[in-house]
């Protein structure tokens, strides 16, 4: 089902989520077609990789990695996807490391994939299980114990990627205290200040996930990336095309105004307003109201009931239902359930009652057909 976001905007908004998703699945197929078709630029702070685990290597010291404190999400995989790069080449030089996880379903999926490639650097002998560790789930605990693990095994290179919140700033800094050389990146945009003002590298935005596309080389994270990319050259192009519109419209004098029911209406002349530009009625379309128009007026509701009632062959007074502006009138909707056969169909009445008490009918909607919600039996229903 459509959530309502889309059907605020009709068809336009529901045309262009499926341009977008059909950008997204059309790269991830090209990417499966063809690997190394799909280009993505590199990252300068991947760089920066190569160059704090050499370090490390040099100084004899572990490698420290952060996945963040966020559950077992897309933002998590992501960090660990990067990680898994980062463990391949300190296996490479047998430099150990240390990956501490907040989360218990994070520290399961890490091991696996650490795991995984030990074996496929054909060294499955050199990893070691405790490398990566479950320390506790509580936020400043789990940042005095990874800064602890800094001081102690006096880290040369630390990684810190995914959702950090408050201890951000205790990981930078204790870090940044013994000389680490730091690559981090935090999907909450008011803790990358931190990361930027105490480490050495720093993958904002959308860079992080393009680090793990670009490093894994996975189809369906470099056809996301790709698809993506394509989505905001799309609204990209709907700016650069309605902001000229929508300007030169406002500027014109009209001599018409927009009914409620988005029919043009004769008007004293005036600059066309924003509700009135073709941008504005693209995204804030107008409903049409249901049912057809009539005028009838009755000296009373209760009049009203009793000639409508008898006009549509049943003793079942109406059901009061939504209200509903129409110009200057404002009316409820009225809905009778006739039975024709074995079957049911609504009418509903759109009725007007003015102070005085007169009623006028200005709208009227008949149903289709429909089988009803219960059977009719005789003596009742079932």
């Amino acid at each position: 089902m459509l959530g309502e976001q889309y059907l605020d905007t009709r068809w336009f908004g529901v045309v262009v989520t499926l341009i977008m998703v059909a950008f997204v699945l059309l790269n991830i197929k090209r990417a499966h077609g063809k690997k190394g078709e799909l280009f993505i630029r590199r990252i300068p702070g991947l760089n920066a990789i190569d160059e704090a685990v050499g370090r490390a290597t040099e100084m004899g010291t572990p490698v420290l990695m952060v996945p963040g404190l966020g559950d077992l999400n897309a933002i998590s995989v992501q960090a660990l996807t990067i990680f898994t790069h980062v463990t391949r080449i300190a296996a490479r030089f047998a430099n150990p490391i240390r990956l501490c996880c907040y989360n218990p379903a994070v520290y399961t999926v890490a091991q696996e994939m650490i795991r995984d490639v030990y074996q496929q650097e054909g060294i499955p002998e050199k990893y070691d299980p405790d490398s990566v560790m479950f320390l506790i789930d509580r936020q400043f605990a789990f940042a005095a114990a990874v800064s602890g693990i800094i001081h102690r095994e006096r880290t040369s290179a630390a990684f810190f990627l995914g959702e950090f919140f408050a201890e951000s700033m205790i990981f930078a800094e204790t870090a940044n205290a013994i000389g680490a050389i730091q690559v981090a990146a935090s999907t909450e945009k008011t803790q990358t200040p931190f990361f930027i003002a105490a480490c050495d590298y720093v993958l904002i935005g959308d860079e992080f996930y393009a680090a793990s596309a670009y490093l894994s080389r996975a189809p369906v994270l470099v056809g996301s990336l790709v698809g993506q990319d394509w989505c905001k050259m799309l609204i990209g192009a709907f700016v650069l095309i309605g902001f000229p519109l929508n300007s030169i419209q406002m500027a014109q004098t009209v001599e018409f105004a927009l009914a409620p029911d988005g029919t043009q209406i004769q008007a004293e002349p005036h600059k066309r307003l924003k509700s009135e530009t073709s941008l504005y009625r693209l995204f804030n379309p107008i409903a049409p109201v249901k049912g057809s128009v009539v005028s009838r007026e009755y000296e009373s509701f209760q009049a009203y009931l009793a000639q409508r009632m008898g006009e549509l062959a049943t003793d079942q007074a109406p059901t009061p239902g939504s209200e509903e502006v129409i110009g200057e009138d404002k009316g409820q909707w009225h809905t009778y359930t006739l039975y024709e056969g074995e079957l049911e169909r609504n009418v509903e009445d759109l009725v007007v009652i003015s102070e005085s008490g007169r009623v006028r009918v200005i709208r009227e909607f008949r149903s289709r057909l429909k089988q009803p919600a219960k059977a009719i039996v005789e003596g009742g229903t079932e």
